[in-house]
């Protein structure tokens, strides 16, 4: 059976799903078509229901509880690993609600911990999320929100940190924070749904077991091509909650489900999200 298989081109990514599109692991059958894209195209592709399986952030997942169920394996959750708003000089909060915000989504679950920070902070540009640095260096946006490979380089282009948008989470929750998970359709028969379920832990696994084996891979298609950046990136994003969400990871998406619908982000569903 061949399905339509969407992730971004991302270290933490391209580190996880080597194996099972490059043929590395038992498959059970399944083959994949890649579709290879930045997390806010996914989640727009997503929300277009044209992926069978995908890479989704966890705020667009949110509202996509009826169409896709999340893998237990996976998943990006990670502590000091949340997006950061950076800028050319230092800002005021005040002056931080009232700057122009280059945002990589408005359904990425960077923007929605953002909100959650600076609810005030309503003028934003979406954009990729690999433009936002140099548009901010070229003076398009006040401020700008980074995610991935970027965490590790903005410093050395002069720019400077205002926010650790995930250390609000933490502080407040104290629970790892969930950006990204991997959804498989809700349109698929359940033993076909099961069957990723175990292909992708199991992807994850051979990644774990074999770190160098998807390096050329990786080092293709990564934006940063110093290596040390790609293994730190994949060392922040892939962790244990990659191999299995377990109770921790699981309570750590609830919560950010319970406070989307609190906020009235999302529509208050009561609908089992997991893979059983």
């Amino acid at each position: 059976m061949k399905l339509k298989l969407g992730f971004s081109p991302c270290p933490n990514d391209t580190f996880m799903f080597d194996a099972m599109i490059h043929g590395k692991i038992d498959t059970e059958d399944l083959e994949f078509e890649v579709i290879m894209e930045d997390v806010e195209k996914l989640n727009q592709l997503a929300f277009a229901e044209s992926l069978d399986i995908t890479k989704l952030s966890y705020h667009a997942f949110a509202h996509l509880t009826k169409a896709y169920k999340l893998l237990d394996a996976g998943s990006a959750l990670g502590n000091n690993c949340g997006p950061i708003l950076i800028a050319k000089k230092f800002l005021s909060p005040t002056e931080i609600n009232d700057s122009l915000i280059g945002i990589p989504g408005k359904m990425t679950t960077a923007n929605f911990l953002l909100s959650l920070t600076y609810p005030e902070a309503n003028n934003k540009k979406e954009m990729l999320f690999s433009d936002i640095e140099q548009a901010l260096l070229d003076g398009e946006i006040d401020a700008g929100l980074i995610i991935h490979e970027n965490r590790f380089t903005f410093h050395e282009k002069g720019l400077v940190k205002l926010l650790d948008c995930g250390e609000y989470w933490e502080s407040t929750t104290q629970l790892p924070i969930p950006l990204g998970g991997i959804v498989v359709s809700s349109k698929l028969p359940l033993k076909i749904q099961q069957k990723v379920n175990r292909v992708m832990k199991k992807s994850v696994e051979y990644a774990f077991k074999n770190p160098d084996a998807s390096k050329t891979f990786v080092k293709e298609h990564a934006q940063e091509m110093d290596e040390i950046v790609m293994r730190q990136h994949i060392n922040l994003y892939v962790n244990d909650f990659s191999l299995s969400l377990g109770a921790q990871g699981r309570k750590a998406v609830e919560t950010l489900f319970e406070q989307a619908k609190r906020k009235k982000i999302i529509e208050n569903q009561n609908i089992d999200i997991f893979i059983h």
